[in-house]
């Protein structure tokens, strides 16, 4: 089974600041990964260097086999497909949706003068149409609700065809029906067998979809646990993960944690 990610005493170090500590953990082809954690854990940090946007300042990453620093990032880039609140400040307000997903062909976020092949467009249409906003495309981005943007984002991130998906936090400032809607829409993607290998960043257990075959968990850059979601999903690594005693529930595939009396 080919290797999409492989994190070997991962060490990220800012300043004075270690954000991950000797982390290792691997991903394999056609998993579906949420990795579990309280903010400041670094999550985010963890979805950069899979992402190749970011370098190890110790240890290992390897992404589909090529370890970061010894490979050209760009040949890599267009195999993975990322969402995530950082790239949304990168999307002019005044751009029209198909257009937000449609230029992702060129790794752009906006759309210029360069021409697209009427395969392009039919792609982006396409992808729209799955995430239930083919009839806003039209529409300027600026002028969506934070749910919708949240879809177009995950549209735009598949339109390269990625073999690798990251979604950092898409359930972020989702009310209660934009979070069930994308919940539900990330739980058939991620039970399509041709989708790609999936990891998901979220700190909220109602955001983990049924499908999802695997966590880890980390607090404070450490790994407290990683393995098949059925293995680690429990109250002690939970309330580790979060620093309190907590009471795990599940039902019909979805999870819940309350504190413990």
């Amino acid at each position: 089974m080919v290797q999409v990610l492989e994190f070997a005493d991962v060490d990220v170090v800012r300043g004075r600041k270690e954000i991950l500590k000797s982390l290792s953990w691997d991903v394999a082809e056609g998993e579906r990964w949420v990795v579990l954690g309280p903010n400041g854990a670094g999550k985010t940090t963890l979805l950069q260097l899979a992402a190749t946007r970011m370098h190890p300042t110790r240890g290992t990453v390897s992404v589909f086999e090529e370890q970061l620093g010894k490979v050209d990032v760009f040949e890599l880039r267009p195999l993975i497909g990322l969402s995530s609140a950082a790239l949304t400040t990168h999307i002019r307000e005044d751009e029209r949706v198909l257009n937000v997903v449609l230029t992702a062909a060129y790794g752009m976020t906006g759309r210029w003068r360069e021409e697209y092949e009427k395969l392009d467009e039919r792609r982006a249409f396409r992808l729209l149409h799955e995430w239930g906003m083919s009839t806003m495309m039209n529409r300027t981005f600026g002028s969506l609700s934070e749910g919708e943007r949240k879809r177009v984002q995950i549209a735009r991130a598949l339109m390269t065809d990625p073999e690798l998906l990251l979604l950092d936090e898409p359930g972020a400032g989702l009310d209660l029906a934009g979070r069930e809607d994308l919940v539900k829409r990330l739980t058939q993607l991620a039970k399509d067998p041709a989708s790609p290998t999936l990891v998901l960043v979220t700190h909220h257990l109602e955001e983990i979809p049924p499908g999802f075959t695997h966590a880890l968990m980390i607090r404070e850059g450490e790994v407290v646990a990683a393995g098949p979601l059925g293995e680690v999903m429990n109250e002690e690594n939970l309330s580790k993960t979060f620093d309190t005693k907590l009471r795990l529930m599940q039902t019909e595939g979805r999870f819940m944690a309350v504190a413990a009396e």
